[in-house]
Order: structure tokens, then sequence, then C-alpha cells
């Protein structure tokens, strides 16, 4: 299996390709995959997901996602 580009060198929007298809088949591989098939896609999930926060520190947070808003609904 291949490890992928480093993510610190991907375009942002390479970057969220990557992470749409990893999440794209994320339910799958817990399913159905070896457990080192699933551990490779974990590894690179957590990978490419820090590289999205480390780019976007400041990232925007959607009130209706925090414990306040949640209890709001």
């Amino acid at each position: 299996m291949t490890a992928g580009n480093d993510p610190g060198v991907l375009s942002d929007e390479d970057l969220l390709r990557e992470l749409g298809s990893l999440y794209d088949t994320r339910l799958d591989a817990l399913r159905h995959a070896a457990d080192q098939a699933y551990a490779e896609h974990t590894r690179r999930m957590n990978q490419l997901e820090a590289e999205y926060l480390r780019r976007r520190p400041g990232r925007e947070i959607d009130p209706a996602r925090l414990r306040e808003g949640a209890r709001a609904r």
C-alpha cells in the first residue's frame, strides 16, 4: 500500500480532495478492511487532518456544533 504524498506539500485543493476521498471510504474500511489496511487508512486520515488543522488553526466553528448550540436545538 502506498503511503501517499506528504500532506505538507499538497495544495489546499488536493488536501481537501484527499480528505474527502478518505471520508468516502472510511466506513467501508472500518467494516471490511484487514487490520493492517484499516490501520493505514487511520494513519493517513490522521496525517491529513493534522495538516488541515495546522493550516487553519482559527477555522470557523459552527456554534450549533458546540455543547450550548446543541442544547438550544
